[in-house]
């Protein structure tokens, strides 16, 4: 039985229930600092005690968190369909649900990488998950957060089109599609093919054949996997 290739594309809105809260807030600020003092590059370059501790602040919130029904109701979905999450989210929730096919477009918050090549990562033990300055790896070179920065190449971007490509149905969850380079994948979808997009709030896309599910992660994952039922 040839299973359908299922392609889920999740933002910020699909860990919004387990507690993780998003990037921006509601005034986009952390501890007063704006998204340009902590997650650019530069920002790494001028003050890097500043932005490991707002990535340390993270990790350890989500070591409190759990995946919600969303989550799981994707990794249930591997029953009958060939399931690829590609996720904006830097949480480990997908595979912690069960998800056994998850690309990380913009990094992972469990990971290290040195600060001279983001090729190269290391797992950080969840007993001990703060960077520290002075924290390097083997050949001395300090660590720094395994995430894709604002302003630097998003190097997952390639295999995420090609398998947006190679989908037989294509679902949005939990992203307001408006941060590029992940925004442009939905224009990679073959004509005709089946496109879900879940969230509570209003999305504007150009497509004209998107099934819209208004909707929270878990409760839109619930009325998807019903609506998938005639695709299996």
């Amino acid at each position: 039985m040839h299973m359908k290739k299922l392609v889920v594309l999740t933002g910020a809105g699909m860990s919004a229930e387990s507690g993780i809260s998003t990037f921006r807030d509601s005034d986009g600020l952390w501890e007063k600092h704006g998204v340009e003092d902590v997650a650019t590059p530069e920002a790494f370059a001028k003050d890097p005690a500043l932005v490991l501790e707002f990535y340390n602040q993270r990790r350890r919130q989500l070591l409190t968190c759990e995946p919600n029904d969303g989550h799981r109701g994707l990794a249930a979905l591997e029953k009958d369909f060939e399931v690829h999450i590609i996720t904006q989210n830097v949480d480990n929730l997908h595979e912690k649900a069960g998800s056994t096919q998850v690309l990380h477009l913009h990094g992972e918050l469990m990971k290290s990488c040195p600060v001279n090549n983001t090729g190269k990562w290391y797992d950080i033990p969840v007993e001990n998950p703060d960077i520290c300055i002075g924290d390097t790896d083997t050949e001395g070179v300090q660590l720094r957060p395994y995430i894709v920065c604002f302003g630097e190449a998003v190097p997952m971007i390639d295999p995420a089109i090609r398998l947006v490509e190679a989908s037989d149905i294509m679902v949005v969850i939990g992203t307001s599609l408006n941060v590029y380079p992940a925004a442009g994948l939905l224009n990679y979808v073959r004509k005709g093919q089946p496109v879900f997009l879940i969230d509570p709030k209003e999305v504007q896309t150009h497509r004209n054949d998107v099934r819209f599910i208004q909707a929270g992660a878990s409760e839109g994952v619930a009325v998807l996997t019903q609506l998938l039922k005639e695709y299996v």
